[in-house]
């Protein structure tokens, strides 16, 4: 039985005490648990089986007359060889036990087996239980009988109650300690927040202010002058409490002070990146990390996709969605079309990019390749084509890599444009120009031409930054003459288009630059954010 590793490994120990005496060393350990009872001595291992029966005899009939007569255990001595787990043994049949508050607690030596009607321990220890031979009332836990050579005390009694208390705590795995701990500090982390209202809530609406920032109004009525490199951090932008996946200035120029960003902590903000460096308003839609967020082209909407496959395009000034979607894939990349400012493609983790109509509220197109996930999509002549890059990188790969479609066939026009087994995270047009820029995990810049049949330019290529894996966003300057892009170690490098040397190197960030553009009105800002959750504006 549990009792067998009760019992000390010497005998010598054991038979050097008298009878009914009480040994002054420590109590020994049991890795099974008894309920310790006070008013009679421990060591009955001195007493034979005639003291025994007459010590219970005798307490049965000066106490319970009418009660249940309770088998009594047998005691004997073993050999100085012998096993000691065989110096307690007890009768086959299960003893019927009663109980009573009254009576002060007496050492319990009996229970090797489990009693019928019993009750968890975990139950028992809810409430103290004082065990005497009075009346039966609620049934008894099971437990080991304990022989203890040194007197019952508070430490004894705390670590039985310890050692109880852990003998019944279930396991749990690591995983959902882990998955507990962090819903735990999510739900700590919501509550924290001082912006923003909680998932499944409309957001309240942002104040579109009508007049214009004192800084970008004197460069609204004349054309865009030449683009100046970025020296210093003009703001530090931080709320996110996840890895920010994407930014963008609203493509209104009286209202280009406000800057989106995406976040995988599943919501998106809109700043005040120019004057005050604020956020005003947080939107929290998605139950999953957000991927992709743009602004429509009339700066009054932004359409955000994540991890949950949901689309939801939300209405700044009312704070309602005006249009609500659920996609069969988690979303990666979005884009409106330039024309119809209704239809909108979309791409993620399926071999399906889609075109949504928001009048229509469903899938009117569907194009569809030999690949596992779209990760970029660019516009190009005027929306009658565009491009999307795929993970597709094996050595048969040259149709898969990038691929031109046609809009409204969902056609096919070339697969046979970027020959190189790397594979293509972002894309970027050329404002005046009619070529497209791809970045490539080969860290470098590529250059193709934007007309069919897209051929890649041999003589141009931007080297110098890292990807490894990230996914890192490149933009040319509003007048063309400079490009922007990221790096896994946190740089922000911008290149000369035309020379393809390099201008300035900014170190900006602690982790990866996953995202940098240019402001569409001021020469001298540009926008940043990194992998850490940050955001940097520089002039």
């Amino acid at each position: 039985m549990a009792s067998l590793v009760a019992y000390d490994d010497s005998d010598s120990e054991a038979e050097s005490e008298p009878a009914g005496s009480v040994a002054a060393a420590g109590p020994v350990e049991d890795t099974c648990h008894a309920v310790q009872v006070r008013g009679q001595g421990s060591a009955s291992g001195a007493l034979d089986g005639t003291e025994g029966g007459a010590l219970f005899a005798k307490h049965r009939s000066s106490e319970d007359p009418a009660g249940p007569r309770l088998p009594p255990a047998r005691f004997w001595r073993s050999g100085p060889g012998s096993c000691p787990s065989q110096r307690l043994q007890w009768p086959r049949t299960e003893p019927e036990v009663t109980f009573a508050t009254s009576e002060p607690p007496r050492a319990s030596l009996w229970l090797s087996h489990v009693p019928a009607g019993h009750v968890p321990l975990a139950a028992a220890l809810g409430k103290q239980v004082k065990p005497s031979w009075g009346t039966y009332n609620p049934p008894e836990p099971p437990f080991c009988a304990r022989t203890q050579s040194g007197s019952p005390g508070t430490q004894g009694s705390s670590l039985q109650k310890k050692r109880s208390e852990d003998c019944v705590v279930p396991y749990i795995p690591k995983r959902l300690r882990q998955l507990q701990a962090l819903n735990t500090e999510t739900g700590r982390s919501k509550a924290t927040e001082a912006k923003g209202p909680s998932a499944g809530r409309p957001p309240a609406p942002l104040c579109m202010e009508p007049r214009v920032s004192e800084f970008i109004q004197p460069y609204l009525d004349t054309p865009y002058k030449e683009t100046t490199i970025s020296r210093k951090v003009l703001f530090y932008l931080r709320g996110h409490r996840g890895p920010v996946s994407g930014i963008q200035w609203s493509p209104v120029s009286s209202q280009s002070h406000m800057l989106l960003s995406a976040s995988m902590d599943k919501t998106f903000k809109v700043w005040n990146a120019v004057d005050s460096g604020s956020c005003l308003q947080t939107y929290t839609l998605h139950s999953e990390a957000v991927r992709a967020a743009r602004w429509s082209p009339c700066g009054r909407c932004i359409l955000s996709g994540g991890f949950d496959c949901a689309l939801h395009l939300t209405d700044l000034e009312t704070g309602a969605q005006t249009f609500s979607g659920q996609s069969d894939f988690r979303v990666t990349a979005l884009k409106f079309h330039p024309k119809d400012h209704s239809l909108f493609v979309c791409g993620g983790f399926s071999p399906e990019v889609k075109a949504w109509d928001i009048r229509a509220g469903k899938v009117v197109r569907r194009y569809t390749a030999t690949i596992q996930q779209t990760l970029d999509i660019l516009f190009l002549q005027e929306g009658s084509e565009f491009l999307s890059s795929t993970d597709a990188s094996s050595r048969d790969s040259a149709d898969r890599t990038i691929i031109a479609w046609d809009f409204r066939s969902s056609a096919k026009i070339s697969n046979q444009i970027f020959h190189e087994r790397y594979t293509c995270p972002s894309l970027a047009l050329h404002p005046r120009e009619p070529v497209f820029l791809a970045q490539t995990n080969g860290n470098y810049l590529a250059l193709f031409s934007a007309v069919w049949p897209y051929r890649m330019s041999r003589r141009r290529r931007y080297e110098g930054h890292k990807v490894e894996g990230y996914s890192v966003g490149c933009e040319c300057s509003p007048d063309g003459d400079l490009l922007v892009t990221g790096s896994a170690d946190g740089r922000v490098l911008l290149y000369c288009f035309r020379t393809a040397s390099r201008a300035r190197t900014l170190h900006g960030h602690a982790q990866a630059c996953v995202g940098a553009t240019f402001h569409p009105v001021l020469p001298s800002v540009l926008a940043t954010c990194s992998w850490e959750g940050d955001i940097k504006i520089w002039h």
